[in-house]
């Protein structure tokens, strides 16, 4: 999920955390809180956010690459789902286009599915199967790189999966940001046809730079943010509406390809360097330049507590969180 996945998560060494973390915030009055959970993580994860969270979306289970099926939920995705039930928590099976063969969405998959309604029904029917038979809250459906000629048939797999699973049974979709109504359809998002299927539409609002399609900047900024979600209120309402925060960040090296890294391996970059991050207050995020020339950029609990007043000022649903494991704890 999300154009992280497609870059490696390298290790880095203990050292002294720059700069220091904000206390932990707890989980905002009003609002529902999902975090992102890839299926291989540990159930400690869910544990420690556990105070800070409503739903727990596990990244279970994929469409194959012919788009005539769907992967079974694995052990690890079951597990997740059920520490999240031990807290109280919902928990929903996300289904992606994610190849580990490509390292990247798999756009052809998406299209052979979602241009093919026999596929499309077949689909929403095996997930279904998967939610009752696991005791899942519901399905997120997290296809990326969407044809835009594929809009419609996005739109027919959410109702198909309303149809083929009970009313208390939730279905949201994941939706990449643009600051454009022809963004957002060039991206294969009917946002009225979405808004009125789903349940609730998570707005992926970061991955606004990244160093393998942007010079450094922010991770997912404030006024792109708003621009993003001002796009989409016109058209699907507020209170359906997550609002997305990045849980991590990237490296622009000055020589060679950048990385992701999670939250505590920035901070331990600047740290070795003896850079001195600079919170960017504007952009809602932290920025540093080590010695060597690569840039930093990201996004923390500072930021998440700044995304926590946008989506209180637009009367928002919630927020959304990729991901658990590289985020600051949630509280």
């Amino acid at each position: 999920m999300k154009r992280a996945l497609a870059l490696v998560l390298a290790a880095v060494g203990s050292l002294t955390v720059l700069p220091p973390a904000a206390p932990a915030h707890a989980e905002p009055a009003g609002l529902s809180v999902t975090g992102w959970a890839l299926d291989g993580s540990p159930t400690s994860l869910v544990s420690r956010n556990a105070a800070g969270l409503s739903t727990v979306s596990v990244a279970g289970v994929s469409i194959t690459a012919r788009g005539t099926g769907v992967t079974r939920p694995t052990d690890g995705a079951r597990r997740l789902a059920a520490a999240a039930h031990h807290h109280g928590l919902t928990a929903e099976l996300l289904v992606g286009n994610y190849s580990n063969r490509l390292g990247d969405f798999d756009p052809r998959a998406a299209h052979r599915l979602l241009s093919r309604p026999d596929r499309i029904e077949a689909v929403a029917s095996r997930l279904a199967s998967y939610v009752g038979a696991g005791g899942w809250d519901g399905v997120n459906v997290d296809l990326e790189r969407v044809r835009a000629a594929d809009a419609d048939g996005l739109v027919a797999l959410v109702r198909s999966l309303q149809e083929a699973m009970p009313a208390e049974r939730t279905v949201t979709v994941d939706v990449s940001a643009s600051t454009s109504s022809a963004g957002y359809r060039g991206g294969g998002y009917d946002l009225a046809g979405l808004g009125g299927a789903v349940d609730v539409i998570k707005l992926m609002t970061y991955d606004q730079h990244g160093p393998t399609w942007s010079g450094p900047g922010p991770v997912g900024g404030l006024p792109w943010q708003r621009r993003s979600l001002t796009t989409l209120l016109r058209v699907v309402p507020a209170e359906k509406v997550d609002l997305g925060v990045a849980g991590y960040g990237y490296t622009w090296p000055r020589r060679g390809t950048g990385r992701t890294v999670t939250v505590a391996q920035a901070r331990r970059l600047a740290a070795r360097d003896g850079a001195r991050p600079r919170w960017d207050a504007r952009q809602g995020e932290w920025t540093a330049r080590l010695d060597g020339g690569t840039r930093l950029w990201w996004s923390d609990r500072r930021s998440y507590a700044a995304r926590v007043v946008l989506a209180r000022r637009q009367g928002l649903h919630g927020l959304a969180v990729w991901r658990l494991g590289s985020a600051d704890t949630l509280r």
